[in-house]
């Protein structure tokens, strides 16, 4: 016997697999090194041409400050203070101080602080707020760090825009994330300390020049300066933090990642500019060139599978054929011809179908006719169980009695036994909650006239489920078997409740008492008995009830149904019923 698997596997290796990958490979090799250095090379003078435009752009909103002192008006305040300069004019100030803040588009506010008058005023939108006055400004962080050291000024990591002085002109609606530079303001002949300013700069130039290192989603940039601080990351939620402490040397240290770092030099000495690029994406250029090469690998693999077409179409088609029929046995189609003629696997495959078709069919057949017997012995077991009709009709005439003998309390006791004999006449059929629940609680009021004010039990049920329909007959006979198994043998004292509502997409049922319970070895007889599949087995007397009441449900609603019986560690006896909401009656 020949193997389709084994022709088909060679014929894919030699004229498709084999020429496909060794083309792949081989110019693949060829080529990878060679991009590998270029890109490389190319991510290295990005990343330098990047770091001197950042430099040139910090050194010159470090420098930008340095415009005041050409122009006296706004040097003498400084210098002066507001009241002691003689040169002072309000409007001549304000229009240097609007030149001044518009002269860069980047500036979202300013605060001037002249230590003269230890007083300071802000600028935002080209509008000035009031004086202030602030004694103890130099003791404001970095301020202070400032005033005590040698530099000209200082560079805050970013965070949200600060309302400086609480100045009205400032809204609080404006988050805008801000870089600010401190800048001392001295005397150039006396350095004599005369105030600071303070830029607020949003992140959008600088941002912008960090991100031009950035292609795609594969790759990313950080900014950190001399203190590890984050002043810009493609990752927001790291700005204006302290970059952990050896977070640098566990990027590099992935292999799956190309970090590539440039130490910034001038007034950005200490600061790193750091990209990180995943391998897929730096090489995405050696990808190309493979795909180019899997292309051309592809175009012989056609001209193989075109061969393979050819020869291999005998074979298929066989395949196809029976995938076809099994396909109308899924269908329902039982009687499916299958041609056991051939000396191949397709052959004896269709042989051994067509020999288990023929005994499955059998077998259903046999089991089907079983079937359909034991379901009508067992609902005519259930039904003879109670029989009320000629209960009925005498009840019927013992109530007459009682009305003429003048006994209202024997006749309504009779009423209400007759309407439980009424709907027991409904075993089998679909009925609400409602009715269920009535047929159950006019049993429990004849059973508390026979044993009494003894007789304690709840029945709870949620609005919700009242309209829905059961099948007859499935709580009554759990109330009967608390009676047979607690006041009949002596437990007067049990506690009967019953429970329904919506569990989890299922009609939930709890029937439980606080009576006698059963021992493990008695607990595992039951469940055994009552789990037997339906139409199997042997019943027990004893547990016909709880059995019937199961394979009910099975029979209505599949394997969805669960009862499951419980003896709560031997204080007392549970029964609880789940019926699939979607599986209800109608």
């Amino acid at each position: 016997m020949k193997s389709i698997q084994s022709r088909l596997l060679l014929m894919l290796l030699v004229f498709i697999v084999l020429p496909y990958f060794l083309s792949v490979f081989f110019i693949y090799t060829y080529t990878k090194s060679s991009v590998e250095q270029y890109e490389l090379e190319n991510s290295r003078e990005q990343l330098q041409k990047n770091a001197e435009e950042l430099e040139q752009y910090f050194e010159e909103m470090i420098d930008f400050p340095s415009i005041l002192y050409r122009n006296p008006d706004l040097f003498r305040i400084f210098n002066n203070g507001f009241e002691d300069s003689i040169y002072f004019s309000p409007k001549t100030m304000e229009k240097s101080l609007e030149t001044f803040y518009l002269m860069r588009k980047e500036i979202r506010q300013m605060r001037f602080y002249i230590d003269k008058n230890k007083e300071s005023f802000t600028l935002y939108n080209a509008m000035i707020s009031t004086r202030r006055y602030q004694p103890d400004f130099l003791e404001q962080s970095p301020v202070k760090e400032l005033y005590a050291s040698d530099l000209n000024y200082i560079i805050v990591p970013p965070r949200p825009l600060t309302n400086y002085n609480n100045a009205a002109i400032v809204p609080e609606s404006d988050k805008t994330v801000v870089l600010t530079f401190h800048h001392k303001i001295t005397d150039v002949l006396s350095k004599k300390f005369l105030g600071v300013i303070t830029i607020d700069i949003d992140m959008g130039e600088y941002a912008r020049i960090c991100n031009n290192l950035v292609q795609g989603n594969e790759s990313s940039v950080l900014l950190i300066d001399s203190k590890n601080r984050v002043m810009y990351a493609n990752d927001r939620s790291l700005i204006g933090e302290v970059l952990p402490i050896g977070e640098k040397d566990r990027l590099e240290g992935n292999n799956q990642d190309i970090i590539l770092s440039k130490e910034l030099s001038g007034s950005l000495k200490g600061w790193q500019l750091i990209k990180k690029s995943s391998s897929q994406a730096l090489y995405e250029d050696v990808r190309k060139t493979a795909y180019t090469n899997i292309i051309v690998g592809i175009g012989v693999g056609l001209l193989g599978l075109l061969m393979i077409a050819v020869i291999s179409n005998r074979i298929t088609r066989p395949i196809a054929s029976l995938s076809q029929k099994v396909r109308s046995i899924e269908g329902g189609n039982e009687n499916v011809p299958f041609d056991d003629s051939r000396d191949d696997e397709i052959g004896h495959l269709e042989s051994h179908m067509k020999d288990m078709m023929n005994r499955i069919n059998t077998h259903i057949d046999r089991e089907y006719k079983l079937e359909i017997e034991n379901r009508k012995n067992q609902f005519m077991a259930l039904k003879s169980q109670i029989n009320p009709h000629f209960l009925f009709n005498a009840l019927q005439s013992i109530g007459a009695v009682a009305l003429r003998s003048k006994a209202p309390k024997v006749y309504q006791l009779i009423t209400s036994l007759s309407r439980m004999m009424r709907y027991s006449l409904q075993a089998d059929q679909w009925v609400l909650v409602r009715d269920e629940a009535d047929y159950t609680k006019a049993y429990l009021a004849l059973q508390s006239e026979r044993f009494g004010d003894s007789v304690s039990y709840t029945i709870e049920m949620d609005e919700s489920i009242l309209d829905m329909t059961i099948p007859s007959m499935i709580l009554q006979p759990l109330a009967e078997n608390f009676f047979k198994h607690t006041y009949e043998e002596g437990f007067s004292s049990a506690h009967l409740l019953i429970k329904g509502s919506i569990q989890d997409g299922h009609l939930d049922f709890l029937v439980e008492n606080d009576g006698p319970g059963l021992t493990a070895a008695r607990l595992e007889t039951l469940r055994n008995n009552i789990y037997t599949p339906p139409f199997e087995g042997s019943y027990s007397n004893e547990h016909i009830g709880l059995k019937n009441i199961r394979d009910r449900l099975l029979l209505r609603y599949g394997p969805g149904a669960q009862l499951h019986v419980d003896s709560m560690n031997g204080k007392g006896f549970s029964v609880r019923m789940k019926i699939p909401v979607s599986g209800e009656g109608s």
